[in-house]
């Protein structure tokens, strides 16, 4: 690499010109949004501005009236409302989950409970469990298979002062780790935590001006 060059990081998601409406409801107009390797991005916006609309559509689990959607890597979701069998215990919803990933053993799975710090519930059924520790047990499960890209919806709603640490420990060393992540939320707190913040109106996602590009103006 020649000298005094910058490694320009590789985008690893990317939305451009998504389309989506209800009937007549308009609520996606065109939104675009390009998400790289390491990167921590916050989309913010009001109630009923698109926001889980948006995030359904980057996890492909709701399609597109128009535009496009790509994806390099494998990828993570945590949808707001945690999607749990409310028979099955915190031990074995990581057993079925570990089995749909294929994956080798628990290791990841005991790791993530301890850093979220909830391993005396993992014998409690999921139906059991304080909405705050369903939340919990809902991003173990996304984060199970270690993915390159993480999506989450309003991810630390329900959440205490030491969980909400918690949260914030696991997301600085993902993104050490060169995983993305999304989060999607109609309230940004510590913006300074955040690589990127965009804001999600009229159907369109426009990134904030930052405090260096103000002052440029100012100049």
């Amino acid at each position: 690499m020649p000298a005094g060059s910058t490694v320009v990081p590789s985008p690893v998601l990317q939305a451009h010109d998504v389309h989506k409406s209800y009937g007549r409801h308009h609520v996606l107009r065109g939104a675009d949004l390009t998400v790289t390797t390491g990167q921590l991005v916050a989309v913010v916006g009001e109630n009923g501005a698109g926001k889980s609309t948006l995030l359904r559509i980057l996890a492909g689990t709701l399609p597109v009236d128009r535009g496009e959607v790509s994806l390099s890597g494998t990828l993570g979701y945590c949808p707001q409302e945690p999607v749990l069998n409310a028979a099955l215990t915190v031990e074995q919803h990581l057993r079925y989950f570990a089995a749909a990933h294929r994956l080798p053993d628990l290791h990841r799975g005991h790791e993530l409970v301890r850093l979220l710090g909830y391993e005396r519930y993992a014998q409690t059924a999921a139906g059991e469990l304080s909405g705050g520790t369903r939340q919990k047990l809902n991003l173990t499960l996304a984060l199970l298979h270690d993915p390159d890209v993480l999506l989450l919806d309003e991810p630390y709603q329900g959440f205490d002062w030491e969980t909400y640490l918690r949260f914030w420990t696991l997301v600085d060393d993902l993104r050490t780790r060169g995983k993305a992540v999304v989060i999607i939320t109609h309230l940004v707190f510590e913006q300074d935590r955040f690589d990127l913040l965009a804001d999600l109106a009229d159907g369109r996602v426009t990134p904030r001006t930052t405090v260096e590009e103000d002052h440029h103006v100012g100049a």
